[in-house]
């Protein structure tokens, strides 16, 4: 049987992908024997092919391991982002006094109590940076 070299470069990838019938890696196999050019070319992208594969394959402690962080920083993600809204909504904050049905009286935290607000602020400030900083540790590269 008369193989092509269009035919055994369809095959290729079948090939190095390591997917291919025993058939049709001998008949890849027996071509590259008789042509050293297109064998030193794959065996070029099989190199390559082995080191793109190489960091899928994680030994399972390390999996592991990435997984407990990514745990980890989740928990402090969503506890941040609580606080940071728990500081920020302290910075709105108000008080009424009504008697008889009227307004008698009102504070705001930024005016009466200029210390408290401050305090409450860099709380707040502190909680949000930590949040996006977290959330930026957690974002995956593709």
């Amino acid at each position: 049987m008369n193989v092509t070299r269009e035919v055994i470069l369809d095959l290729l990838p079948v090939y190095l992908s390591g997917e291919g019938s025993p058939d049709s890696r001998a008949l890849v196999e027996d071509f590259l024997k008789q042509d050293p050019e297109l064998a030193q070319s794959i065996r070029g992208r099989w190199v390559e092919n082995m080191a793109r594969a190489v960091p899928s394959t994680l030994p399972p402690e390390l999996e592991l391991k990435a997984f407990r962080r990514a745990r980890r920083l989740l928990f402090w993600q969503r506890w941040s982002m609580g606080f940071a809204m728990f500081f920020t909504a302290m910075l709105a904050s108000n008080q009424f006094t009504f008697s008889h049905g009227r307004l008698v009286d009102f504070h705001f935290l930024a005016r009466d109590f200029p210390a408290l607000f401050d305090v409450a602020a860099g709380l707040a400030l502190s909680c949000w940076i930590a949040y996006f900083a977290l959330r930026r540790g957690l974002r995956t590269t593709a």
